[in-house]
């Protein structure tokens, strides 16, 4: 792997705010970690594809299981967290730590919800407001798709 090709997935990771990345490609195997962030431990799953946006996604997009009739219509647009990236949903770090959040907790601005892994890289999900959580659409260990509905917050 080139100079030129390490220094676009360094861009990569100041852009999507990752903390870690590992690519293999052309017989090649790069593993990059920014230095002093801690990384933490998730299960691995089969990877997904990766988005390029990070943060709130607009609204659109089908309701979650669990939601049905339960339309972008129905929930006032400020009031739902969507998932940034194509990928799999975890509630926890690890499969034995407790979740991160739950129904009912107030969360601040850039309070840690969730993590989505995408291409065996975790990716911190975090809150773009302060509020309560009213509702967790999905279940823990879930597939996702950008834009879909992870969390109702108050």
């Amino acid at each position: 792997m080139d100079l030129a090709r390490l220094k676009e997935l360094i861009q990569l990771m100041d852009r999507n705010q990752l903390v870690e990345l590992e690519v293999e490609a052309e017989g090649s195997k790069v593993r990059l970690r920014k230095k002093g962030d801690t990384i933490r431990e998730v299960a691995a799953l089969p990877a997904m594809g990766l988005a390029p946006a990070v943060g709130v996604a607009p609204l659109g997009g089908a309701a979650p299981a669990g939601e049905a009739g339960a339309g972008p219509e129905a929930i006032p647009e400020g009031s739902l967290i969507r998932a940034p990236m194509v990928g799999t949903y975890y509630a926890a770090p690890s499969p034995e730590a407790p979740p991160f959040i739950e129904v009912g907790d107030k969360v601040e601005e850039g309070q840690l919800l969730c993590i989505i892994e995408a291409m065996k890289v975790m990716n911190e999900v975090k809150a773009e407001r302060s509020g309560t959580i009213e509702g967790i659409l999905v279940d823990n260990g879930a597939s996702v798709e950008f834009g879909t509905p992870l969390f109702r917050i108050n």
